[in-house]
């Protein structure tokens, strides 16, 4: 592998890198040697995460040896003349760093928003040189848990609480072989294991991978984890997470902000409060009832030991009725009432619960919690839900307790109550999901709510980290980032695309294709005619678009109102004629299932692709792979702006007011909001280009991307490529030509077959696919396709002289419009067989065939092929001439059948005389029967091996058995037609 050197560190690349990757690294490094903090910007498919892991590991790795060498020479070198050039070169790569020997041994913490996230980086390291560094990813018990019992509980906190007993009691056998086992070859050999290499080597060791990733972490050289576990100072203290002198990577930095908010805030209802006395109690009424059947009162109920007595039960009691009475005695106005972060303070003081006592407090509710957890194996026992809730609350409040602790309190934070009234139990959530509760009555909902990222930025500065690095491919604007951090920043990049202007096609949509304008604000969402035109638009690309199709709404009720209205006019279907539909679930347990079955859909040969409606924020948006034929286009339906009446919006937004009145640095509040649309815009646009030569279209289909401002928090590399489209069917015409040139022009993608049950959900493709020069695929389960599976093979098409791609421009001229009638509905019959069956039940077709091209006002339409009785020709089309009514070339092409069974099996019916096609029929059941190839083929040859319908002879062949094809295809080679 080629070794480049970046400010005075040789990285080891595997390929010769492109000048933005060194651009990038050279931040990196300079961030780690000054020992600054950096905001570094690198568009998806431009190699960030590899240049990442390189250019930070290679620093590390010279770091490590200069440590090394200055603790061997120690003091010699001090009190001799061996000081000068030696000390001189191990500080070489170190820049203006603090004294190395003050700071000790640093490690990396590398840490992204999901699992998936994480997993796809370690494949990336794998696929490096840096392979061999020490490397251990950290994970919950309900993704590494191997206990037969306690893997099977569904709750993840009685899940917890189970194992916690086990350890300390020592029952569980997985954690008492983890000392023995942590050294074990499979365990530290020379292979780098994610999750599921962890639970593998788990099962097979019989010791536990939750524990042995802790074991594994003390001597790695990086650390893979999810945001959480470094932003949640309480996740941070459960998994023993060190920051100090530690440089962390925060990637998929886009989400940061709204992380470090949410992981500071919390809500509370009464109902739960409720629920903890009542979960409260009921220990209580186990105690007495121990206490009369045994008349003692030891410490075991259920044979199960405690931390605490009758009288911490009662206290306990007591704090959690005055907690509730407290939180019942608020006054709250019509729309909820706010108060300054520090209330929360005086709030839990009138349940007696202070800085002096609150430890105590939480250890003694988390006591009660494990036993609710283990004491009773019955679904229906209390599991201490309640109490949990407490708990959370105590330890958000609680994350701190000094007087500037307290006073950044009360400049961060606000506290809302609002009554919800539970007859309704219909509400949304901040980005405009469904959510529903299920209480009897009016309810008050207590929000503590933390409105500044930089509060829990500043907690991680103040653990005394070496550097931190924030990066994305989408960060921009920058300034305003900067400062709602609020930590220093000292390098900072926005990077380019490497994609040239060829590979990428952005228009905005202002209108669709009946003259309505396309917005999707607030007054318009309700608009049946904008939801029709909107539909009508996406119909229309659907036509041209090959392949992969993903179409992104600003909530999920938008999307419901629309995928509603469209199916009582038709469009849905028409939409789905053309490319089955797949829909983003709102349950994270269906989702799997609907992604790879969208991704086999756009890989079966005998479908023109598929679409996928999702929802920008939703998991589709964030980070999954869709390079190459499973993202050729992106439509974005409406700008995703937040509720602009939900009362944690209004909070923000008033918040950063009072900021900006002190400091103009700062953002406005509108400005914020919106920001808040852009960049989740910024986030599903880059779905599409995943690489250096991947390419697609982008459609912005709503007139207010025209403003100035938003189109400049776009992406800066989109921003140079945006166009207004002025007419709709010039527009269409553009983005086929914008195909036609990409197909013909670009490299075709490489396909990866995939495993059995291999998943395709994978979060990036960063790294640029493998050319002759060297340059790494975005390999793991990014579909890479070779140029002879986008042409789609010889066997999969009738004509072996004419290989073409499903939606290629091949296809669109030589596409019969038979299959393009009543909507572009194609027929969904498969076999044969079922072919002929159906179409002997249909009506004859007259023996000259002409179908009626469908003509809609600016919409796309498919060539017609006419067939003649005494003398047929093709008089294909041509794409762009048939979008502007222009009259097509005439000279005649070979003739190709078309793609639907049915038409094909109609096309025969026409050519043939009636004895022949009974004669067809026949030779078709005996075949199926018996699989008599040599009496198949003399059937065949004597009624189509002619110039005339030859071509339906070579159509055969998609039709005969695999082990026949071969020899049919030589056949067809050698024919010498008179």
């Amino acid at each position: 592998m080629p070794e480049v050197m970046i400010c005075g560190i040789p990285v080891t690349f595997p390929f010769e890198p492109y000048e933005v990757q060194k651009v990038y690294m050279e931040r990196v490094i300079e961030s780690l040697q000054n020992n600054t903090n950096a905001l570094l910007e690198s568009p998806t498919g431009t190699g960030k995460t590899l240049s990442l892991l390189c250019s930070s590991l290679a620093w590390l790795l010279v770091k490590k040896a200069q440590l090394q060498m200055n603790a061997q020479v120690g003091n010699f070198s001090e009190h001799s003349n061996f000081s000068g050039s030696l000390k001189d070169s191990l500080k070489s790569g170190a820049g203006k760093a603090k004294d190395n020997t003050s700071w000790g041994m640093p490690k990396i913490i590398y840490s992204s928003r999901t699992h998936s996230q994480l997993t796809q980086a370690m494949q990336e390291l794998k696929r490096s040189s840096y392979k061999h560094v020490k490397a251990t990813v950290l994970g919950s018990r309900d993704q590494m848990c191997i206990h037969p019992e306690v893997s099977k509980e569904t709750n993840n906190m009685n899940k917890v609480h189970m194992c916690q007993l086990r350890v300390k009691s020592r029952t569980c056998h997985f954690y008492n072989n983890v000392e023995s086992k942590k050294d074990d070859r499979a365990v530290k050999g020379d292979e780098i294991l994610d999750i599921e290499d962890l639970v593998t080597v788990g099962k097979k060791l019989k010791c536990c991978p939750y524990y042995l990733s802790k074991e594994l972490k003390q001597d790695a050289d990086i650390i893979f984890m999810p945001y959480n576990y470094i932003l949640d100072p309480k996740s941070r203290r459960a998994n023993g997470v060190e920051l100090l002198n530690n440089i962390i990577i925060l990637d998929e930095a886009h989400n940061v902000e709204k992380m470090c908010e949410e992981s500071a805030s919390l809500q509370i209802r009464t109902t739960d409060v409720a629920l903890c006395i009542d979960e409260i109690t009921h220990v209580m009424r186990s105690f007495g009832e121990a206490a009369a059947n045994e008349d003692q009162m030891d410490m075991t109920v259920d044979s199960q030991p405690k931390d605490f007595t009758c009288d911490d039960l009662c206290v306990l009691k007591e704090m959690m009725l005055a907690l509730e009475k407290a939180i019942d005695e608020i006054t709250v106005g019509s729309e909820g009432t706010t108060y300054p972060g520090g209330f929360i303070f005086e709030l839990l003081s009138k349940a007696e619960i202070r800085d002096h006592n609150q430890m105590a407090v939480i250890t003694m509710i988390e006591n009660l919690i494990q036993y609710l957890s283990t004491a009773s194996s019955s679904p229906f026992q209390r599991k201490g839900v309640g109490l949990q809730k407490i708990v959370d609350l105590l330890n958000v409040v609680f994350s701190g307790t000094t007087h500037a602790y307290k006073e950044r309190v009360k400049m961060c934070y606000k506290v809302h109550v609002q009554i919800e009234d539970k007859k309704n139990n219909k509400k949304t959530d901040s980005w405009g999901a469904l959510k529903t509760t299920s209480t009897k009555s009016a309810e008050r909902v207590l929000s503590y709510w933390c409105f500044s990222p930089g509060f829990g930025m500043k907690q991680l500065i103040e653990q005394n980290v070496r550097s931190i690095i924030l990066t994305s491919g989408t960060l921009a604007p920058l300034k305003p980032l900067t400062s709602e951090l609020g930590i220093p920043i000292g390098v900072q990049l926005e990077n380019p695309h490497i994609v040239k202007s060829n590979q990428i096609c952005v228009k905005i949509m202002s209108q669709g294709p009946d003259g309505v304008q396309l917005n999707s604000n607030y007054q318009n969402r309700d608009n049946p005619k904008y939801i029709s035109s909107l539909g009508r638009t996406i119909l229309s690309f659907c036509r041209v678009v090959p392949d992969g199709l993903l179409v992104f709404f600003p909530s999920y009720p938008i999307m419901t109102k629309c995928q509603e209205m469209w199916q009582n006019e038709g469009i849905w279907s028409s939409i789905n004629n053309i490319k089955p539909i797949f829909v983003e679930p709102q349950r994270k347990d269906t989702f799997n299932t609907i992604i790879n079955d969208y991704y086999s859909k756009i890989s079966d040969p005998s479908t023109r692709g598929a679409c996928f409606m999702a929802v920008c924020r939703g998991k589709v948006s964030e980070g999954l792979d869709f390079a190459d034929m499973n993202g050729r286009a992106v439509i974005i339906t409406g700008l995703p702006f937040p509720p602009l009446k939900d009362p944690r919006i209004i909070l923000k937004k008033k918040y950063l007011e009072e900021l900006r009145t002190k400091d103009k640095q700062f953002l406005s509040g509108d400005e914020w909001y919106s920001l808040e649309a852009t960049r989740a815009v910024n986030q599903a646009i880059g779905r599409v280009i995943r690489h250096q030569n991947d390419y697609g279209a982008i459609l912005l289909c709503d007139s207010r991307f025209n403003s100035p401002k938003l189109k400049s928090q776009l992406s800066a590399w989109l921003r140079d490529h945006i166009n207004v489209s002025n007419k709709f069917g010039e527009t269409v015409s553009e983005i086929c030509r914008f195909f036609k040139n990409a197909e013909t022009t670009l490299p075709a993608p490489r396909l990866k077959p995939l495993l059995p049950n291999e998943s395709r959900m994978q979060d990036k493709a960063d790294s640029g696919p493998i050319h002759a020069s060297g340059v790494s695929f975005p390999v793991t389960n990014s579909r890479i396709v070779s140029k002879s599976s986008i042409k789609k093979s010889v066997s999969q098409y009738p004509n072996s002289n004419e290989v073409y791609a499903d939606f290629s421009m091949d296809f669109y001229k030589n596409a019969k419009a038979s299959a393009y009638v009543n909507e572009f509905k194609p027929n969904t019959t498969k076999d044969l067989f079922s072919a002929i069956d159906q179409a002997e039940s249909q009506q004859s077709s007259s023996s000259q065939s002409l179908v009626t091209i469908h003509k809609r006002t600016a919409e796309v339409n498919v060539a017609n092929q006419i067939v003649k009785k005494k003398k047929l020709k093709i008089k294909p089309f041509g794409f762009e001439e048939n979008l502007n009514g222009e009259p097509s070339h005439t000279e005649v092409v070979e003739k190709v059948p078309p793609t639907s069974l049915i038409d094909f099996v109609k096309e025969i019916k026409v050519l043939l005389q009636a004895e022949q096609y009974k004669e067809f029929q026949l030779s078709i059941s005996a075949y199926k029967k018996n699989g008599d190839y040599e009496v198949f083929l003399k059937v065949l040859s004597n009624l189509f091996e002619n110039n005339k319908m030859f071509y339906l002879f070579k159509g055969m062949k998609r039709f005969l058995k695999d082990e026949h094809k071969v020899t049919f295809q030589e056949y067809c080679d050698n024919v010498k037609l008179s």
